[in-house]
């Protein structure tokens, strides 16, 4: 997918401005509030989150061992696994495999390492026929766009919008009635997407965990759709990143919960499989991609912490930015604040210099987090080192260079607030509030900035002191 996280400015406001869009992200807030409720619920949360955070970061901090681990346990079982730095290495391993069994069909459920892979473009290129058999995914293949969620990947589509495309691309099918209910929309799918599970040469899924001490992985759905992709085709391929192995099946059973719980406020998903080799569970050839894309680098700094994740999208059905901007402005793979982290790292800060700034530093994202991410800080993080390589724009710079000079001299700033109040008082009149403002008119775009209404802070506190001394 291109990176277009360089123009999440202009593709903001565009989505401000989309009636469509508004709509839909509208129903997201509200399924967020419905998650918060179960989650609220749930008295052994936090308990779920110390143990899962515990977890994770001894995981992480013997990732080379529990890797070796994981590929040893699962060679036993028949698979073979495939090690990629790249993304274009990986495209390269799946095709080769894609070839090797002569595929010409391939069916697909939703994965996200997919997408950061590039598998989609790399199968067209191929000529490789590709069948996306996730709900979601199959809207977006037949509206031609990537995901703008990592769970709900066309979330952002109304239903009008999506009675208009399956009655668009269903018609080449003779198909030409319009259908309205959701319920008939889903058969339409469904029944044109049977075939394709018995006639695929190739199965590709994702995986939410690896289990080291057996070689399995782990792999929930809602629909199905999972199952139906890694069980029919005589070959398999599994596509996940180094992050996703944890040390025992016990331990993936405690963020399953977790996973569960904060993506779509469940108990379990509808449907928790765990699947190993061609002896276990039925394809002639089962194969496990694993990509690192930067992952190494990130194990020995700041941002180790982001490796915790495990793709619920708390942070981002949470996040004020996201749901009115939604994930297509973020202009990559992921959206939203883990987006934030996760691009910039992986894609170079040079060029996703506006994410880090896309966000508010309300907090949200890091007391949803059922990880434990602290997100806030590394977006600051990420923000200090736009300062230190001048990415920061000219403007902002020179903002924060004259309030520092301000902060560092008491009197002189107290005096400047003071001015300043009482010039943004008068120039509000008896409104009381201020319709635009000098070198700040994206923040009142769409709203109105509430005036000073008297005394600064600071005089306020400097009576009080005087009142309250002996």
């Amino acid at each position: 997918m291109e990176l277009r996280s360089a123009r999440f400015k202009s593709a903001a406001r565009v989505a401000l401005f989309d009636p469509e869009l508004q709509e839909a992200m509208a129903d997201n807030r509200h399924f967020a509030a419905h998650v918060r409720r179960q989650v609220g619920a749930t008295g052994s949360f936090q308990a779920l989150r110390d143990e899962a955070r515990a977890i994770k970061d001894h995981t992480l901090a013997h990732l080379d061992h529990y890797l070796e681990r994981y590929e040893a346990a699962a060679a036993r079982r028949g698979v073979q696994v495939h090690w990629a730095a790249t993304p274009e290495e990986a495209q390269a391993q799946v095709l080769a495999i894609c070839r090797q069994a002569g595929a010409r069909q391939v069916i697909k459920g939703k994965t996200m390492i997919g997408e950061e892979m590039g598998i989609n473009a790399a199968l067209a290129r191929a000529g490789i026929q590709r069948f996306e058999t996730d709900l979601g995914e199959y809207i977006l293949q037949l509206a031609d766009e990537p995901p703008s969620h990592i769970n709900g990947p066309a979330i952002h589509k109304t239903l009008r919008q999506v009675q208009a495309l399956f009655h668009e691309h269903h018609q080449e099918l003779g198909r030409d009635e319009y259908l309205l209910d959701p319920a008939d929309l889903l058969a339409e799918a469904r029944r044109l997407l049977r075939q394709r599970f018995i006639d695929a040469d190739v199965g590709i899924t994702g995986a939410n965990f690896l289990v080291a001490e057996d070689g399995t992985h782990v792999l929930v759905t809602n629909e199905g759709n999972g199952d139906l992709t890694s069980l029919l085709p005589r070959v398999r391929i599994v596509l996940a990143s180094i992050e996703k192995v944890l040390p025992t099946l016990a331990d993936a059973g405690t963020h399953l919960q977790l996973l569960a719980l904060s993506a779509t406020g469940q108990p379990l998903t509808s449907y928790t499989s765990i699947y190993g080799g061609p002896a276990d569970d039925g394809p002639e050839e089962c194969h496990v991609v694993l990509l690192d894309n930067g992952r190494s680098e990130m194990l020995a700094g700041a941002f180790r912490p982001m490796l915790r994740c495990i793709r619920c999208a708390a942070c981002m059905d949470n996040c004020p930015v996201y749901n009115w901007v939604g994930g297509h402005a973020y202009g990559w793979i992921y959206p939203g604040p883990m987006g934030s982290v996760w691009t910039p790292n992986l894609a170079g800060l040079e060029d996703t210099r506006d994410l880090p700034n896309a966000c508010t530093l309300n907090g949200r994202c890091k007391e949803v987090c059922p990880m434990q991410i602290p997100l806030p800080d590394m977006l600051r993080e990420l923000r200090h080192q736009q300062w230190q390589r001048h990415l920061t724009p000219t403007g902002s710079r020179w903002g924060l260079r004259l309030w520092g000079a301000l902060a560092r001299h008491p009197a002189l700033y107290r005096f400047a607030s003071a001015m300043l109040a009482q010039i943004l008082r008068r120039v509000a009149g008896s409104r009381g509030r201020l319709r635009r403002l000098p070198l700040a008119g994206a923040w009142t775009v769409e709203r109105d900035m509430p005036a000073p209404q008297g005394a600064t802070f600071q005089q306020l506190w400097g009576k009080q002191q005087k009142r309250d001394a002996p």
